[in-house]
């Protein structure tokens, strides 16, 4: 499988990842046996990054990652995450370290690869986000602390929130990623209409993070599984999604995904997983990205997209014909 280089950081990562969280919800809510099986799987194609966080299931991701990894002890690359509760404002800094203690006992790792924030960051810092200056003056500080300590290697952020507030933090230079919702009902500030959050052109964060040294990670390539097209969800998979950087609801997700049928139809890709992750991994600013799975059905797809590469030029220039009747 092909990889790419995180940013600054100079890890070697997967073109895909392996999304331990909920939405796909193998890693959360799947039987040991299969868990051990999908994971081999994944090691054996070539993928070599694992994303959890603390919020994947209550902790049960990462449990069931650490107990994987052990089994099988891979070279892997391991990420997790912190959300700063509403109760532990004013004590950012020691809230973030226990966390990643709890994440580390979980895991039973001494170290992962990338600590990253997992609040949204917004120009108010409303609750339950952050704001740019809370990240960068007490979030960050907590971070390098923790790297000096060597119980992480790098760190992040979850790019999502407010437009100018996420460029602030980006262009201070001092992470190392973000991971960003990029897929094909996202690629401009026009089709990206969550409630939320602001309309954002996640396609320039990106590049800006790009110019930053950062790496970037994809994530809702499949829009949370709306772009197969779909309403229906595997008994794993979360049952009802928020969407995160497309639409308002699951359900118009859906709707607009099987507007981007004609890519199958006339014959650009065999399906729109294949469209979407093909699309997501075609953009020079991505190093990896994460995709949930549910069954191992679902991971032989997604690896099997994945070596696909890129998409070629003529499909981007459907997608983005396509696209453009979003707003029509």
């Amino acid at each position: 499988m092909e990889q790419r280089t995180l940013g600054r950081t100079g890890l070697k990562v997967s073109v895909l990842g392996f999304g331990c969280g909920a939405v796909g919800g193998l890693m959360v809510g799947g039987t040991a046996a299969d868990q051990e099986r999908a994971v081999a799987r994944a090691v054996d194609a070539g993928i070599n990054y694992f994303d959890t966080a603390a919020q994947y299931g209550n902790g049960e991701s990462e449990k069931n990652l650490g107990r994987v990894l052990k089994a099988l002890k891979p070279d892997v690359l391991v990420g997790t995450k912190v959300r700063i509760q509403i109760t532990e404002r004013g004590r950012i800094g020691a809230a973030i370290a226990e966390a990643l203690e709890a994440s580390l006992g979980r895991l039973g790792r001494e170290q992962v690869d990338l600590f990253q924030l997992h609040n949204a960051i917004t120009d108010d810092g409303r609750e339950p986000s952050l704001s740019a200056e809370t990240v960068l003056n007490e979030v960050v500080p907590a971070l390098e602390r923790l790297r000096g300590q060597g119980k992480t290697r790098f760190y992040g952020i979850t790019a999502v929130g407010d437009t100018g507030a996420m460029h602030k933090v980006v262009g201070a230079r001092v992470l190392d990623t973000a991971q960003v919702p990029y897929n094909l009902l996202n690629p401009s500030p026009v089709s990206a209409i969550h409630p939320r959050f602001p309309a954002h052109d996640y396609r320039q964060f990106m590049l800006a993070a790009k110019d930053a040294g950062m790496g970037v990670i994809g994530i809702r390539v499949l829009a949370g599984g709306a772009l197969s097209g779909d309403l229906a969800r595997h008994p794993l998979a979360t049952p009802s999604v928020e969407p995160i950087g497309s639409g308002g609801s699951y359900a118009d997700d859906t709707a607009r995904a099987r507007r981007l049928l004609p890519l199958v139809t006339e014959g650009h890709v065999g399906s729109l997983i294949e469209a979407a992750i093909r699309f997501a991994i075609s953009s020079d600013a991505m190093s990896t990205v994460l995709v949930g799975y549910s069954t191992m059905a679902q991971l032989e797809e997604a690896i099997a997209h994945a070596n696909k590469g890129r998409l070629p030029q003529a499909a981007l220039d459907r997608v983005a014909a396509l696209q453009a009747e979003f707003v029509t």
